[in-house]
């Protein structure tokens, strides 16, 4: 099983049978309130009617077309519609099957738009420390999560460097919303890139807010100055949205949140509300016109997958959208985020709480470890949440919550309650 500890996890199963709304249903009849929305994909709810109707009545139509010398309509018309909600600048789109793919695949347009300038020397790339951006080669060497790299090493794209993460307990703990401590740490991309350095650096990609991470959130100007270090240099900066993306942050995507326009956007998880595997990279119009070039008769990008722009995720991307739209779920995050900030926060205090933070429809509370036992005590935490009816995630000594945009009022007092009463009954 992916990232799981299979040994323990087999000792105690925990099966999920079912699912709808806010809520799954356990092999033995419980009910287990979902607050990380799947893995931070099913935003708007479990079973969503009619997204589950526009993948069965596609299965009559057309199950599979290939993407290669041959299109179908939903494919064009769902990048048509992540045109209109992505930055006006970014005008095209393709299309993956997970955010691992679409970060390898973001990497491979940033070497092909350079190949195209004439300016091959570019091969570099940097990303940022606790950084997850999949598990392909590609998204490992760019990632800076240790766990996740260490079995790999050897293996991994060299000359890959890292700017440091953001997080600083000594001067941001119990920040709400972007803390104003940290904006100077941008400076290190400065610092990589001096001199001929940045002749060799095709892209810089990080995550607007650090997900997997245990959600980092950016310091007030920090995504500002990198934008600003990589337009000086001329290097591509690519933001991965693969949570942010889709209502996690109250936008469709972080420049609407920040006001800072990458080059590319990677997608996924959201877009399908997790029901049909579907990612993408969406890119501005003048890397899209460097590497189409060259005679028409040639393929000008040699990349893509078999399931590339699927129908039937297709089909679950445009009714996803649909249903962000038609059900306000953008306005409904904004005032989500209130509410959860609110409640997170009132469990600073409790026992071993060293942190919280938070971001649109995103928290996260960290605990001091267990001597000589880092992780268990959110491992403990994320387990017995569970016996109460309650799926958070957690990474190291983190839970993360981040519920789907649909959440009521009720349903955020039960994930911090159960969350505080677990806490202290561990303590």
């Amino acid at each position: 099983m992916p990232f799981t500890h299979n040994r323990l996890f087999k000792k105690k199963p925990r099966l999920i049978e079912k699912a709808s709304g806010m809520y799954y249903e356990t092999s033995d009849g419980r009910k287990v309130l979902d607050g990380i929305s799947g893995l931070w994909c099913s935003n708007v709810g479990h079973n969503h009617s009619k997204i589950s109707e526009a993948v069965k009545s596609q299965l009559d139509v057309l199950d599979f077309s290939p993407p290669f010398q041959v299109g179908h309509e939903l494919g064009f018309e769902l990048a048509n519609e992540l045109i209109k909600v992505a930055p006006e600048s970014i005008n095209h789109v393709f299309f993956t099957n997970s955010g691992s793919e679409a970060c390898d695949t973001a990497m491979k347009i940033a070497l092909a738009y350079y190949q195209g300038l004439g300016e091959d020397r570019r091969y570099r790339f940097i990303g940022r420390e606790k950084g997850y951006h999949g598990v392909g080669f590609g998204g490992i060497s760019v990632g800076g999560i240790d766990a996740n790299r260490n079995y790999y090493k050897k293996a991994l794209l060299p000359d890959t460097k890292h700017i440091r993460h953001t997080h600083n307990l000594s001067e941001m703990a119990f920040s709400k919303g972007q803390p104003r401590w940290g904006a100077h740490l941008a400076d290190d991309l400065e610092e990589l890139l001096k001199g001929n350095a940045a002749s060799e650096v095709a892209g810089v990609i990080v995550e607007p807010m650090q997900g997997s991470a245990g959600v980092i959130v950016p310091p007030d100007g920090y995504l500002e100055k990198i934008r600003a270090i990589c337009d000086q240099h001329n290097v591509l900066l690519i933001f991965d949205e693969v949570i942010t993306g889709f209502g996690r942050l109250g936008e469709w995507f972080s420049p609407d949140r920040f006001g800072v326009v990458p080059d590319m956007i990677t997608f996924a998880k959201g877009v399908t509300n997790g029901v049909i595997p579907l990612g993408g990279v969406l890119v501005n119009d003048q890397i899209f016109k460097s590497i189409m070039v060259g005679p028409e008769h040639l393929v000008e990008f040699f990349h893509g997958y078999t399931y590339s722009g699927h129908p039937l995720a297709c089909a679950a991307g445009i009714a996803a959208m649909e249903v962000y739209r038609d059900e306000d779920l953008l306005p409904k995050a904004r005032r989500l985020e209130q509410e959860l900030e609110h409640q997170i926060h009132t469990l600073q205090g409790e026992p071993h709480v060293v942190d919280i933070r938070n971001l649109g429809v995103a928290c996260a509370v960290e605990f001091s470890s267990k001597p000589n036992q880092p992780s268990v005590r959110a491992m403990e935490i994320f387990q017995k949440c569970f016996e109460r009816g309650l799926m958070i995630r957690y990474t190291g000594d983190i839970i993360a919550i981040g519920p789907a945009l649909v959440a009521s009022t009720k349903e955020i007092e039960f994930i911090i309650e159960t969350i505080r009463e677990v806490v202290r009954d561990l303590a």
